[in-house]
């Protein structure tokens, strides 16, 4: 795999910002890693960091580089900051950056598939709520999604957990009181909209914090006749828990 840190300027945030890009290398005499050709353009996992990560994470604390040598997948790893991918009340537009001008740029740069069929999501905790909104507000965009350990009961959830390093934060992103229930932001309001979904993969820790939030996204699908598969073992919210994980949704996604 070749990994390229890409520093461009986002026209939607009005500042420079990062991705870390994995791409697909023939295999060669590297010794204890493998490689994958392909012809044409590279199926594509956006894979989205959590709150207090940024775009290098996963390849620090996994071994996710080694895992999709020989899958023939690229992975971009953009960076959103505290976000929420959202577009904050009073901040930056998050997400219109990482839903529409992300994968415009990434494919502009490198050689990277616009087939729905063959484009993916997929993140950690922020990042799993940032995957299953992606995939459920934009169904035709992607073939499949995935969460780990995701923050998916956030209307539930903000206002009420104090962030001591960033006490704003929720009023910054969401508005004061933060709105979210109800919304295009309220993850189980989107399970209401009508219409096919990409298959959806959720994992979480028993141990987790946010595995009560993730039973009752399970139980919202079940209800709705919504197709998700579902992964709960013991773990808790740390990288050991998401560098096995990840190794499962690979085996997962329909490439």
């Amino acid at each position: 795999m070749a990994l390229v840190r890409c520093d461009f300027y986002s026209d939607v945030l009005g500042f420079g910002t990062t991705m870390s890009v994995l791409l697909p290398e023939p295999p060669s005499g590297q010794i204890g890693l493998g490689g994958s050709s392909r012809a044409g353009d590279f199926p594509t996992l956006y894979l989205l960091h959590g709150l207090s990560d940024d775009h290098g994470a996963w390849t620090r604390y996994t071994s996710i580089e080694r895992y999709v040598a020989e899958l023939g997948v690229a992975v971009v790893m953009p960076q959103v900051h505290r976000s929420f991918y959202t577009d904050e009340a009073w901040g930056r537009p998050y997400w219109q950056f990482v839903a529409e001008e992300l994968p415009r740029k990434a494919r502009a740069f490198f050689r990277l598939s616009a087939d729905p069929a063959q484009t993916f999501v997929a993140g950690l905790s922020m990042g799993g709520y940032g995957a299953f909104k992606l995939a459920l507000r934009h169904p035709d965009r992607f073939g499949a999604a995935a969460s780990l350990s995701g923050a998916l009961d956030l209307a539930d959830r903000a206002g009420t957990l104090h962030r001591p390093e960033d006490p704003r934060m929720w009023q910054r992103i969401f508005g004061d009181p933060p709105a979210i229930a109800g919304t295009d932001e309220d993850l189980f309001h989107l399970l209401d909209r009508p219409g096919a979904r990409p298959p959806l993969y959720l994992t979480c820790g028993t141990q987790d914090v946010l595995y009560p939030g993730n039973l009752r996204f399970r139980d919202a699908c079940a209800a709705r006749g919504i197709a998700l598969t579902a992964d709960f073992s013991p773990g808790n919210h740390e990288w050991s828990y998401w560098d096995a994980k990840i190794r499962d949704v690979l085996a997962w996604l329909p490439l």
